[in-house]
C-alpha cells in the first residue's frame, strides 16, 4: 500500500514516514500544496493524509480538487485546526476521516486499517487485468489463465506498477523512482533482473523491451 503524506512540519513528516514505513507501508511526503498536487498527478496513491494549513494553498481545497478529479481513495485531514466548522468543512470536502494534532500513531494506524479494508468506490474488485492476467491489488494476488503466480513483494510492485499505465513506454527511471523509491541512478541491471524475472513468469508477450526507452505492457498481449 502506497500512502502520500501531505505535511510541511519537518519532525511530524519524519515521524510519520518512519513510523507508516516501519508498518509495511510505502510512503512519499510532499511539503506544500504545489508538491502535493504533482504527487497525486503522476501516482495512484492508496491513501492520503493531509495538513489544512499548507505552504501554497489549503488543504481543503486540495481535498476538493481532488475528489472533483475522480480520486476515491481515502483522504484523512491530519492538523491542529480543532474547531467544529473546521472539521465540518474538511468533511464536507470529502475527506473520510478527520485527525487532530497531537494524535496517538496506533488510533491513526487503526484508522488507516480500517479504511484500506473497505472497497473502494467506483472498484468494486478493485482488479487489473490484461488478457488472462489478473491482479487483485486488494489482496495482492496474481492469475495467470487461472493459475495462481507467486511473486516477490518486488516483481509484484513492477506488474501493479505496469498494469497502471498499459501499453505505455514506462522508462527505467520512472520504475526507479516509483518502486524503488530514491532519486539515484539505478545501479548495474538490478531493474533488468526483475523484469526478466517477472517476464518468466507471466510468460514472453506481456512485457515489452522499447530499446533505449523503457518497457510496455501490452494490452494484445491475449492475442499471441
Amino acid at each position: 500500500m502506497k500512502l502520500l503524506v501531505i505535511e510541511d512540519e519537518a519532525p511530524t513528516a519524519a515521524f510519520l514516514r518512519r513510523g507508516l514505513t516501519e508498518e509495511g507501508y510505502t510512503v512519499d511526503v510532499a511539503v506544500d500544496a504545489e508538491e502535493a498536487d504533482r504527487a497525486m498527478a503522476v501516482t495512484l496513491y492508496d491513501l492520503v493524509l493531509l495538513d489544512v494549513m499548507l505552504p501554497g494553498g489549503s488543504g481543503f481545497n486540495l481535498c476538493q480538487h481532488w475528489r472533483k478529479n475522480g480520486y476515491t481513495r481515502p483522504i484523512f485531514f491530519l492538523t491542529a485546526r480543532d474547531a467544529v466548522l473546521d472539521r465540518v468543512t474538511g468533511l464536507d470536502m470529502g475527506a473520510d476521516d478527520y485527525i487532530l494534532k497531537p494524535f496517538a500513531f496506533e488510533e491513526l494506524l487503526a484508522r488507516i486499517r480500517a479504511h484500506l479494508r473497505r472497497p473502494v468506490a467506483g472498484e468494486p474488485n478493485d482488479k487489473l487485468q490484461v488478457g488472462g492476467l489478473v491482479v487483485d491489488t486488494a489482496r495482492r494476488r496474481v492469475e495467470l489463465d487461472g493459475e495462481v503466480l507467486a511473486l516477490t513483494s518486488r516483481e509484484y510492485q513492477l506488474l501493479e506498477y505496469m498494469l497502471r499505465r498499459p501499453d505505455r513506454v514506462i522508462t527505467r527511471t520512472a520504475l526507479w523512482e516509483n518502486i524503488w523509491e530514491t532519486d539515484e541512478e539505478p545501479s548495474s541491471n538490478v531493474i533488468d533482473v526483475y523484469i526478466r524475472h517477472l517476464r518468466g513468469k507471466l510468460g514472453p508477450d506481456y512485457i515489452s523491451t522499447i530499446r533505449g526507452a523503457g518497457y510496455v505492457l501490452r494490452t494484445d498481449a491475449a492475442a499471441h
